[in-house]
This record gives C-alpha cells, structure tokens and sequence, in this order.
C-alpha cells in the first residue's frame, strides 16, 4: 500500500511539471504578443517632443545619430541577404557613419535595392513600429527590435560597432522585461518618434554635403552609377520615403 500511494504520488507530480511549464510558456506568449494599453494622449505628444528635442539640437543629434546608422547599415545587410547576396559584415563608427560589405553581382536589381535600403530603412522601419504601436502591441515591439539587434550583432566587424549594438539591444531587452506597460510605452513611443523624425534628417544633411562638393560615393550616387538616373532623383526618393513614412506613422501614433 505505501509502493502504491508514493507511485500515485509522484503521478500527480510529474502530471504537474508539464501544466506549470504550459502555463509559464502561456504566460511568456501573452505577454510578448498581446496587447497592452494605450498611453495617456499627453505620453503621445511628450515623446514626439523628447524624440524632436533629440533631432534637432546638434549636440544630442550628434550621439543620437548612431541610432540611425544601426537602422541604416541594418537596412543594407537584411536587403543584400533577401535578394541573395552574401553579407561579408556591418561596421559601426564612432562619427556614425558606417559600411556594409556584400559579395554578388555588382550590378543588377539585388545590388540596386540593396544601395537603396540604407536611406530608407530607419523611416520604413518607423513606420512599421507606428503600425504595432497603433496595434498596441507595444511589447511586441521592443522584443522585436531586440532580435533584430541580435541577428545584426552577429554580422558586426569591429569593437565600436558591437559596443553599440549591445548597448542598444540592452536597453530594449531591460525595458521589455524589468519595466512595467506604461514605462515601455513611454520608451517604445519615444523609440518610433526618433525613428521618424530622425529619418528625415539623413536625406537633408546629405544633401547639403553634396551641394558643397562632398559626399561623392554617397548610396545616391553609386545608385546613381548603378541605374543611370541622377543623383538627385534618388535623394528625392529618399525625401519622399522618409516624409511620408513620418506622415503616415505620426497619424497611427497620434490615432488622427
């Protein structure tokens, strides 16, 4: 009678392993892709305001801007590997710019969309953080951006460039897990406001470094080369992307 009762026993507990572990994997599950509440109208216009007060001043645009260069630099990489290219790596500097180096033809569509990606990519990706912001999966997203800086991070070439991915994805990985819905509202809010406004400064600083002479092998000029249609056709694509993404990604967040 006792072999029989420890032998139920243990029944019971090993029948309870699984529904804890189902429960906890449940758990984890909701509370990655569910839903979560809006912010205060005022947390929306609060952000668009810290994210503006970040792009516009010089100073904090100037350190900010390594943001943008991830999402740029990322843009080239995940558009060279869709269309087939082979991504040698990504690096990071520390006076932001960057450069991303795939193996494939040297001419062609893959090779055209990939030099065109950079410009695009921070705006576009707004734009897509507007959409699930809309959604209001906001954990969602900041769990997103961490596995994209993941993936990147393993195609990171130099120290600077590492440094600054891992601080980066730190900091969305922290704040998805340790914060509580109004916090990562708060930081997910400000993320995708940066993102639009700040993706509308490239194309203008790029401009304004063309027109003084510089920037000859800038994406718009090697697509340029690649394509045969101006430079400035292309600069005005990367204008029109980047205008119409804050558009359209600041009415979701604004709910207009």
């Amino acid at each position: 009678m006792e072999s029989a009762t420890t032998s139920a026993a243990l029944g019971v507990i090993a029948g309870a392993a699984p529904t804890t572990a189902s429960a906890s994997l449940a758990s984890l599950w909701d509370r990655v892709f569910g839903t979560q509440p809006d912010p205060d109208q005022w947390v929306v216009f609060a952000t668009a305001a810290v994210a503006l007060a970040v792009v516009v001043p010089y100073r904090p645009w100037r350190l900010a801007r390594n943001a943008i260069t991830i999402a740029h630099e990322g843009g080239h990489g995940l558009v060279a590997l869709l269309t087939g290219r082979r991504l040698d790596g990504i690096r990071l500097h520390s006076d932001t710019s960057g450069l991303t180096v795939s193996r494939g033809r040297p001419t062609g569509l893959g090779m055209i969309l990939t030099a065109a990606a950079g410009y695009t990519a921070p705006p576009l990706l707004g734009l897509g953080g507007a959409a699930l912001l809309a959604a209001d999966h906001i954990t969602a997203l900041l769990w997103l951006a961490t596995g994209l800086l993941i993936a990147m991070l393993v195609m990171i070439r130099n120290a600077y460039g590492a440094l600054t991915v891992i601080v980066t994805g730190g900091t969305f990985l922290l704040v998805s897990w340790l914060t509580g819905p109004q916090v990562q509202a708060a930081f997910a809010y400000v993320a995708v406001w940066f993102l639009l406004l700040g993706g509308v400064r490239p194309a203008f600083e790029l401009q304004a470094k063309r027109r003084r002479g510089g920037a000859g092998d800038s994406d718009a000029d090697q697509l340029s080369r690649l394509t045969s249609v101006p430079a400035g056709m292309w600069l005005f694509l990367f204008h029109a992307v980047s205008l119409c993404s804050l558009i359209g990604g600041g009415r979701w967040l604004l709910g207009v």
